[in-house]
This record gives structure tokens, sequence and C-alpha cells, in this order.
């Protein structure tokens, strides 16, 4: 299997990706369900931090440090950096921000690495839902320092067009903020599994489809 197949598995086995029916806070009734919160084992989190590694090596991203937005991207930064090291031998930083500043003892915005002008980041997301909160981040990032963002990775991006737009999340934000957007799998990746065999559920391949039909973007 290639490792955005493993991934896909690896979400369904470890109850992140489900199937069936389910009203999604957009109010649309989606056949699919992503819910990165079941991730809660350390050997979980030490898979999830190898496939972001090499979601960031085979897309050739170049930084110096990990973002991890509070509070699901703090771990993921973690495992992410931790996985780089051992598995390609490249040491970056990291950082995760406050959701309040900090006025006693070192201070600041972000824990960790502090942020430099010019320095290259990769910020490390669960999934993109409508960019808010890469909004929230910017204006942090900004503050700090004049950062220059190399990219963002996610696990799943949803191909889906957003409630005011014809463009999904990943779509808008770089449009708007010129953000590039990489993610370990999509959602024709895993409609692609399904058909393949990899993981089950070839009885919702035509809700799947319909979904996509109604509401996807390319």
């Amino acid at each position: 299997m290639t490792y955005k197949q493993q991934f896909i598995k690896f979400m369904v086995e470890s109850g992140v990706l489900k199937f069936g029916e389910f009203t999604l806070k957009s109010g649309r009734i989606a056949p699919y369900f992503i819910n990165t919160g079941n991730y809660k084992t350390g050997a979980q989190l030490a898979k999830l931090g190898k496939y972001y590694a090499q979601c960031i090596k085979e897309n050739g991203i170049e930084a110096e440090t990990l973002v991890g937005p509070a509070y699901k991207g703090i771990p993921l930064a973690v495992a992410t950096g931790i996985a780089l090291f051992s598995e390609y031998g490249k040491e970056l930083n990291y950082c995760f921000d406050r959701k309040e500043v900090k006025d006693h003892g070192e201070g600041g915005l972000f824990v960790g690495k502090q942020l430099t002008d010019g320095e290259r980041v990769i910020i490390v997301e669960d999934v993109m839902t409508s960019g808010k909160a890469l909004r929230e981040l910017l204006p942090k990032l900004e503050a700090a320092a004049k950062v220059k963002i190399a990219g963002m990775v996610i696990s799943v991006d949803r191909m889906e067009r957003g409630l005011e737009s014809n463009l999904s999340a990943v779509q808008e934000v770089y449009k708007e903020f010129g953000v590039k957007v990489f993610s370990i799998v999509n959602m024709a990746d895993i409609i692609a599994a399904i058909e393949d065999g990899v993981i089950e559920g070839r009885e919702y391949l035509p809700q799947m489809k319909a979904y996509r039909a109604q509401y996807g973007v390319d």
C-alpha cells in the first residue's frame, strides 16, 4: 500500500474516519465523519507524526520551524518534529501559540522557539473546515515576527465548498492569504481506497459520490 492508503486505513482503525449518516455543523448530511479527537494513545500519535513528516518530505516543504496552533496542533507539531528527525534526520524547531498573552516569566505569545524575521515556518493542523484556526493564528505570527509561511499541512482535505463560496476552505485560504495547504490525503483518495478494497465501506460509495457531486470541488 502507498502511505496515503496506509493512512486512510489507520484513520479507520483509530475510529477517526467513520461512514454512515452524520449531520455536520454546516447542516449538511454527510455519509462520512472525521473526528481527530479519537487519536488518544502514544502509539497513534507516533504513527500520526510519521505520516505528517512523510507528507512534508514528499512535497519538498522546507522550513526551520513547525507551528502547532493551540490546542489540537500542539501534539501534532511535537509528533511531526520527532518523526522528521527520527525518520529523515531533519531537525526543526517547534512552537505553539498561547490562547492568552503571558505577562510574566518569559512572556510572549508563543511557547517553544521564539520566532524571528525571515524564518520559514510550517503550520501543522488536523483538518480544515473553514480556515478559522489559520485566520486566528496569522495575526499572532505577524505580531511575533515577519515569518515566511512555507505551507500548512493537514491530515485530510475534504474537497468541499464552503457555505458562501464555490471554493473549498483550502482554496479560500490560498486565495486570501497565499498560504498553500498540503494534505496527507483528500476525499478523492478515500473514495479510491474504498473502491480498491483498502478499507471497507463499498455500500457507502453511492452516497459518497453523490455528496461529492453536490458539494465537492476539485
